[in-house]
């Protein structure tokens, strides 16, 4: 067998293999001799049959079966020898498959591309640094208290975040349509829940108080009978409530868990919640800050069909997320949708693997125990999320897999040069802006809080 390579670039290879004519006909003569033990063919007894009826009855037939085979195996071969990983399937062109000549055929792949990683020490990393601060408590509490707000009866207009009781009758054209009609209809106005004007249409009616809206229908509305259709809404108000924020009882406190120490002790437990959000937030950011480090630093070809497999990984992600739980065919989703960020995925992916192989980072019990008994820290029994996580292999694996992530980037940070940034416990939680935004507003992206 005779086995040449052709880098046409960084990671495509065009392999030609040559195969002897004798291992094609030896094995297409060896399948003939058998066909003709049990070929029935009008005209003959069983096992009769002339070679030259069953070569032309069969012979086409099994030399495509053969070839076929003989690429396969003889493709194989040829990876091994040459020492070849192909990226998905390699595609296969024949160019001599005549019988009585050498079986020549063309394999063309992509191989993982070879990286070398650039010295870490050249790279910048930002760092959020900042702290819970009492003030950050005092804000979280009210927060809290905002939402376990109650509804109070108020003698006054009603205005935006007010809860009013209603009857409403809608007419189009005079006639009353389907839908249009509710009694005692509960509307937080602001909540943009009802069609655009019905809402701000409320808003300074007090109890008691009618008024007819006069409305349109959006022109996409799901009830195309109504879509764009101008309509009348006679509304009368019932009640209005304002939020009422909670009182800071115990009853309060035991909504949160805390069921001893008074305000100390919730003060404590807010605390500490807000010192693992904290934690996370900076966490998750500098994460991104070391992968767009590492990305900007690295500039290789990225095979395609690892970017076409997450792209279906992806389709996939979304069908579940948003197919309801009902058929949904991920494939009818177009990969330009997700094209772009399946190949940042893909070359993240390669360039952490080149990391955690030059580096032979491993995850020992130890350090995934660590990370487990803190993911399991927040729930009311640690020790029964541990067990139930170790009893699932898959879930431990997944487990084990954040565990070799973080210990990654551990080690980049050791290395990389880390720019502190001081901010506020409010500015570390919100998501980063993407530098595209920033600079169209002329801002630095450094210089954005995350």
């Amino acid at each position: 067998m005779q086995v040449s390579v052709e880098s046409v670039n960084n990671i495509e290879r065009k392999v030609t293999i040559g195969v002897p004519a004798a291992r094609v006909e030896s094995e297409v003569d060896k399948r003939l001799q058998k066909a003709a033990q049990s070929a029935r063919i009008d005209g003959f007894r069983p096992g009769k049959v002339p070679m030259k009826v069953i070569k032309k009855r069969y012979g086409v037939g099994v030399r495509q079966e053969v070839v076929g085979e003989v690429m396969r195996e003889t493709l194989y071969e040829a990876l091994q020898q040459e020492k070849l990983n192909p990226v998905g399937q390699p595609s296969v062109e024949p160019k001599t498959v005549e019988a009585g000549k050498d079986l020549e055929y063309i394999a063309t792949f992509e191989v993982y591309p070879e990286i070398t990683l650039s010295d870490m020490s050249a790279l910048k990393v930002e760092k959020l640094s900042a702290a819970v601060e009492e003030s950050d408590i005092d804000t979280m509490i009210e927060q809290l208290r905002e939402q376990q707000s109650q509804m109070q009866a108020v003698d006054r207009a009603a205005q935006n975040d007010d809860e009013v009781v209603i009857d409403f009758a809608g007419t189009l054209d005079g006639e009353a349509f389907e839908g249009g009609t509710a009694e005692n209809q509960k509307l937080v106005l602001g909540s943009n829940s009802m069609i655009e004007g019905f809402e701000a249409g409320v808003v300074g009616l007090k109890a008691g108080d009618s008024k007819v809206l006069e409305l349109t229908f959006p022109e996409q509305y799901q009830e195309a009978s109504l879509a764009g259709k101008a309509v009348e809404f006679a509304v009368t108000v019932h009640t209005v409530s304002e939020p009422v924020a909670a009182e800071i009882d115990e009853t309060f406190f035991e909504k949160f868990g805390v069921k001893d120490g008074g305000m100390e002790e919730f003060r404590a437990a807010v605390r500490k919640n807000m010192e693992r959000e904290l934690e996370k937030a900076t966490k998750d950011r500098v994460k991104t800050e070391v992968i767009e480090a590492l990305l900007g630093a690295h500039d290789f070809k990225v095979p395609a069909a690892l970017i076409e497999q997450e792209v279906n990984r992806m389709r996939q992600e979304m069908a579940q997320q948003f197919g309801g739980g009902q058929q949904f065919d991920a494939s009818q989703l177009p990969a330009e949708l997700f094209a772009d960020q399946a190949a940042k995925r893909v070359s993240t992916g390669l360039l952490v693997n080149k990391f955690i192989t030059d580096s032979g980072i491993e995850v020992d019990d130890a350090e995934l125990d660590a990370h487990l008994d803190k993911f399991a820290e927040s729930y009311e029994d640690p020790a029964e999320v541990i067990s139930y996580v170790k009893q699932d292999e898959q879930q431990l694996a997944h487990f084990k897999s954040l565990a070799l992530e973080d210990k990654v980037i551990d080690s980049i940070l050791e290395k990389v040069e880390i720019i502190d940034v001081p901010t506020s416990y409010e500015d570390a939680l919100k998501p980063p802006v993407p530098a595209q935004e920033t600079e169209e507003q002329g801002e630095s992206p450094e210089a954005t809080p995350s």
